[in-house]
């Protein structure tokens, strides 16, 4: 059974009378859609519609979350949600030395960890668990197969803050949290909310992940994607000749339909979209090259 312990990783909880409530009015996520057993992903906005901090969130009981986020943002994140609390009578701390491991490919997963399993609902086509605080039979978790797990967050299009975009510069649609059932698009308000909203009525997303395969080993992320030297997106996580990327999927379609090639760097690069993806390449691509 693959794993990896994920020591990038850690857990905000948020608890009490008001929890849901709290995080209902100002996380991306609809919670009244989150099932016990599952994490979805979500963001917390800027009034600007950015990310500024994404998880994964799971319930641990009546009014009591667990928010899987960075570990290099939790403190910040934490600090973030306190400025939201106010009156609200909620209990909001970071775990101490919490456990993160993901496991995957088999519901037999659950017999080598003394962790209950939380099923991973950004992947659709197989089976990802997340285990929180869980350890090995033999008493310590082992590091499992870190770079087996990029591989397949890269094969399956699941962007990750850090890894692929940094926080504060991309939108909710920019990392498909509209397609991974990371927007409530039918709850109230909250943090950014008009901003996405209106991207969403108005079609009008043209940064999105797409996932990059080349004949030969990608350069580092961050590298820029360029058609005849004009930037179409950014490099993200890689893994050998795989990876993701954040692009102008209107510059891109432009290419293709020109026969032009995209290049990272010297390394010719195809770009697709996640086979799980609703969105297409648009149909028009003029004015592809402004903005």
């Amino acid at each position: 059974m693959p794993h990896a312990l994920l020591k990038d990783r850690t857990l905000v909880s948020v608890s009490g009378p008001d929890g849901e409530h709290f995080l209902q009015n100002i996380l991306t996520t609809d919670l009244d859609a989150l099932a016990a057993g599952e994490a979805k992903p979500g963001a917390l906005l800027t009034p600007q519609g950015k990310v500024l901090f994404d998880f994964l969130i799971s319930r641990a009981g009546e009014n009591a979350f667990r928010l899987e986020c960075r570990a290099d943002a939790a403190d910040d994140f934490v600090r973030r949600l306190m400025l939201y609390k106010m009156r609200a009578k909620v209990e909001i701390a970071k775990a101490d030395q919490a456990l993160v491991i993901v496991a995957w490919g088999s519901d037999s997963a659950a017999s080598q960890f003394d962790s209950t399993p939380i099923a991973d609902a950004r992947f659709r086509d197989v089976a990802v668990k997340r285990f929180y605080d869980g350890r090995t039979h033999d008493g310590a978790a082992k590091d499992g197969d870190p770079a087996a797990w990029q591989a397949l967050r890269i094969a399956h299009g699941i962007a990750e803050s850090g890894s692929d975009y940094q926080l504060g510069d991309a939108f909710p649609h920019d990392v498909l949290l509209d397609e991974a059932g990371g927007i409530g698009f039918r709850k109230g308000c909250y943090v950014g909310q008009e901003v996405v909203s209106r991207m969403q009525h108005r079609g009008t997303a043209r940064r999105r992940v797409l996932i990059v395969s080349a004949e030969r080993a990608l350069p580092a992320p961050g590298t820029e994607l360029t058609v005849d030297e004009r930037p179409v997106g950014t490099l993200g996580s890689t893994a050998g000749t795989t990876g993701l990327a954040i692009a102008r999927i209107d510059r891109v379609k432009a290419a293709l339909d020109a026969g032009q090639p995209v290049m990272a760097a010297d390394v010719a690069v195809s770009l697709a979209i996640p086979a799980w993806a609703k969105f297409g390449f648009p149909e028009e691509t003029v004015g592809a090259e402004e903005a």
